[in-house]
């Protein structure tokens, strides 16, 4: 039987975590990303965050990336002030998150973000973030949901040709567009709901959460370009 693609997924880190007896800081990451992984073929590992450095060894192993949802981007990442409505920064998951970015990029691995991981995405390649966005988070905690329209002759539309209800919380988005990407997905105020790079590499963001539905055709898609370079590799 052919192994799974390994998937590596980055991590919330977060202080003050209790569990049992114990309250220590830890890595987290919600279940339904390594479910989602698996109900689409794949193999999870989590990719707490460490010293940016070693970004290229930790992809060097693994068949595609996930950057998850999480945090507000640092608005000093791409050189704009912070807005008041900005949440505080994760310095140390942006710089782990951005490195993985780079190495995915660079060594050609398939590459999925996901909400903030679309954004930092963005940023990697150069863009610019809308701080806020009012009436795109319904009610802080918990999943709204909207239309998205794919732009015909994207990657993004050949997996998913028709318009879709997907699950959404953020109160940021693409301002403008990193080198190289374009816009695969729209909501209907004209938000850049997914962005992707064009060529023979498999790059998408998705602002909203795959990971909170039962439609598999994104994570599947990832878990099988992760599953063509896995086969390609040990040809070569």
């Amino acid at each position: 039987m052919s192994s799974r693609p390994l998937i590596g997924v980055s991590t919330y880190l977060e202080a003050g975590v209790r569990w049992g007896v114990w309250e220590l800081e830890a890595a987290l990451l919600p279940t339904e990303y390594p479910r989602l992984i698996r109900r689409a073929g794949g193999l999870a590992a989590m990719l707490p965050p460490d010293a940016p450095e070693h970004a290229a060894a930790a992809v060097a192993r693994l068949d595609a990336v996930v950057i998850a949802g999480g945090p507000d981007v640092d608005p000093a990442r791409y050189g704009a002030g912070r807005d008041p409505r900005t949440g505080p920064p994760a310095p140390e998951r942006d710089a782990w998150e951005l490195a993985l970015i780079d190495a995915a990029l660079a060594s050609g691995v398939p590459l999925l973000g996901i909400c903030r991981g679309m954004q930092l995405l963005n940023v990697a390649l150069g863009g610019t973030l809308v701080q806020h966005l009012d009436g795109h988070v319904e009610r802080v905690g918990t999943f709204g949901t909207h239309l998205v329209e794919p732009v015909p002759g994207t990657r993004y539309a050949s997996v998913v040709p028709e318009g879709t209800a997907v699950p959404t919380h953020h109160h940021q988005a693409v301002e403008r567009l990193g080198r190289g990407l374009v816009p695969s997905a729209y909501a209907g105020d004209g938000t850049v709901e997914a962005v992707e790079l064009p060529g023979d590499g498999w790059v998408l963001g998705v602002q909203w959460h795959p990971e909170m539905d039962r439609d598999l055709r994104v994570m599947r898609a990832l878990v099988e370009a992760a599953g063509a370079a896995e086969g390609a590799g040990a040809a070569s």
